[in-house]
């Protein structure tokens, strides 16, 4: 009889969990300064990888359609071509990217120009460093994300679009919608993010994604703006 113990049985060899691929950054500003402080930032996270950088729209193009980031953080005013064109380009070149703007611009127009433009998310450059990471992994989720300054200049746009467009007639009925998405709707309409959301309502991040999304499928609508479009002009958030 052999000494040695028995071969351990395959079939109760413990799975190994896959690992979850780093966040793909990509970071375009023109002010070579700015732009190695936010890698250095960056790359300071395990789960964040910043695989290039670009001083101007263009090369960003091109750059974005060879490396195929999850994450472009770019600035929106740049010699040549601007963050705004450069974002149509990316989105026309990798729809798959979320596209951030992080700029030092607070007008409402450059707001309104780059969500036209297909961007995620806009964040001023006042953001903390503590703060840019979870943004990063944020809108990488899927969740949009706006500097709250800037969230209140466009729930006033959403406001004044309301009243534009108060005096058409409904087309079809109006969908129902349970209490809790009636409350996740408003969270939207405030441009909170799903987690802001999800503390105030105290159910998981989980749970608010679901409900957004069957929110969207009620309502016909293609896009959280479009939800918060649709919030305001049909006065969900009157009487909180």
């Amino acid at each position: 009889m052999s000494g040695h113990p028995p071969a351990p049985d395959a079939a109760y060899a413990v799975p190994t969990e896959t690992p979850v691929p780093p966040v793909k950054v990509l970071v375009v500003d023109d002010h070579a300064f700015f732009r190695r402080g936010l890698v250095s930032v960056l790359d300071d996270e395990p789960d964040i990888d910043v695989v290039g950088e670009s001083a101007d729209g263009q090369h960003a193009v091109r750059t974005a359609a060879d490396l195929v980031p999850d994450v472009v953080l770019m600035d929106v005013w740049m010699p040549g071509s601007s963050g705004i064109d450069a974002c149509t380009g990316i989105k026309d070149m990798v729809p798959s990217a979320k596209i951030v703007m992080l700029t030092m611009s607070d007008e409402e127009d450059d707001l309104f120009e780059a969500l036209k433009a297909g961007a995620t998310g806009y964040l001023l450059k006042e953001i903390s460093v503590d703060e840019l990471p979870s943004a990063v992994r944020a809108i990488a989720s899927g969740q949009s994300f706006i500097t709250p300054s800037m969230a209140t200049k466009l729930i006033g746009e959403f406001t004044a679009l309301a009243k534009k467009d108060g005096g058409r007639a409904r087309r079809v009925p109006a969908p129902h919608l349970t209490g809790r998405e009636t409350e996740v709707l408003r969270g939207v309409a405030r441009c909170r993010n799903n987690k802001e959301i999800a503390e105030q309502l105290f159910i998981s991040e989980h749970t608010v994604k679901n409900h957004v999304r069957n929110i969207l499928e009620k309502l016909q609508l293609h896009s959280r703006t479009e939800a918060a479009v649709y919030a305001v002009r049909e006065k969900f958030l009157d009487g909180e």
